[in-house]
């Protein structure tokens, strides 16, 4: 006799711990047993296709002849659903690189405000941080914390010991400076990842470089549009060239500050449906605008492109942006993997997608590697510069 359960075991097991992690997870509230808008526990219990993936799973983790590492075996199966699909945007991410992205995209951190080698030598500071206002300074050795020696220990196992305690409390850092030794009370605080770069060319033209949109860019571009308006700029450039995209959501926010309230920013094109996204904000901005971009400027980047191109509150320059008009939507798995895949295409406010076909600028011009000079750049200043 088998030591395995039988098929019908194998689906009330996974049913009963599916129920149990919806209950406590608190995705259950008036749909009980809904996975998805159209799809329940019971109509997958009833899935001829599913009971088959199901009879092949038991048979192979109960009785094939060496023993069947059920984790890998289940993740070779999920990747290959998503090939199937045969589509890049769609696909299985493991822990580890679910971990990575979402640290990447969160826009946000717990720390002291250092940069380190590999030396745990301070090589930079970060905006907002503390470290800089305690006293430390660039070329300190750090050698102790809260009293601890941490020579064993590596900057990056450092760094998250720091990020682990608690916001606010007080970090005692011993550093070695030269022959001497100094020690510094330091607060752990809440720090942005930079995500933008800004500052003020000839004198009252504002540049702004979005590297990422991240879930607190809304945060870090409100900051920086007041800095560069109390300075008195008269037109802004906003540079998105290489930036690959992030969060639709913060497309959205950014695109907001600048439109008028009413005007489209996207529009969702979904299996059944299509809806437009309209600036719900009172905020905009009347200054001429400049928008930069390339061949690497896409998804999000993309969507505030468009947003302001076909609203008319910008003139652009580069080169034809990447063409990545889908949109993904992300599920987390309890494992703590999690699958992304797309949900919907996008269209600009003149209703065109631009999948596979990216946005044509209104100066086409290539970056010209043979220079130093960013001609692409100098194009932007002259068009910001020009009434």
């Amino acid at each position: 006799m088998s030591k395995g359960f039988n098929l019908k075991e194998v689906i009330l097991i996974i049913l009963a711990t599916a129920f149990l992690t919806s209950l406590t997870t608190g995705i259950i509230v008036y749909n009980q047993n809904k996975l998805t808008k159209n799809l329940t526990y019971k109509d997958l219990s009833e899935d001829t296709d599913l009971k088959n993936f199901l009879d092949v799973y038991a048979s192979l983790i109960d009785q094939y002849y060496e023993n069947v590492d059920k984790e890998k075996l289940l993740e070779s199966a999920i990747n290959a659903m998503f090939n199937y699909l045969g589509e890049d945007y769609s696909t299985y991410m493991n822990k580890e690189e679910t971990q990575a992205l979402a640290e990447q995209l969160l826009g946000e951190y717990q720390g002291i405000g250092i940069s380190l080698n590999s030396e745990k030598e301070i090589v930079g500071f970060i905006k907002g941080g503390s470290a800089q206002e305690s006293g430390l300074q660039i070329g300190d050795k750090i050698i102790e914390m809260n009293h601890e020696d941490i020579t064993n220990l590596t900057s990056s196992e450092l760094a998250k010991k720091i990020s682990d305690m608690k916001k606010g409390e007080k970090i005692a850092i011993k550093v070695q400076r030269a022959e001497n030794t100094f020690e510094y009370q330091v607060e752990n605080k809440r720090l942005l990842i930079p995500a933008i770069e800004s500052k003020i060319l000839n004198e009252n033209i504002g540049y702004l470089k979005i590297t990422t949109f991240s879930n607190t860019l809304k945060e870090q571009v409100d900051s920086s549009l007041k800095e560069l308006e109390n300075s008195g700029i008269q037109s802004l450039i906003i540079d998105v060239r290489n930036n690959t995209g992030g969060y639709l959501s913060a497309a959205n926010d950014v695109a907001s500050m600048f439109l008028e309230k009413g005007k489209i920013i996207y529009s969702l094109e979904e299996k059944d449906d299509v809806k437009e996204y309209k600036d719900t904000t009172d905020e905009k901005r009347d200054y001429k605008i400049v928008m930069l971009f390339n061949d690497n400027s896409a998804s999000a980047s993309e969507i505030l492109i468009a947003a302001l191109k076909d609203n008319q509150k910008c003139v652009t320059v580069g080169i034809d942006s990447y063409g990545k008009g889908k949109v993904q939507q992300t599920h987390s798995l309890n494992d703590g993997s999690m699958i992304k895949y797309t949900t919907a295409r996008w269209l600009t406010p003149n209703g065109t997608c631009i999948d596979g076909q990216g946005i044509a600028p209104d100066y086409y011009l290539e970056d010209d590697e043979t220079t130093e000079e960013d001609e692409q750049l100098l194009k932007a200043v002259e068009l910001a510069q020009n009434e």
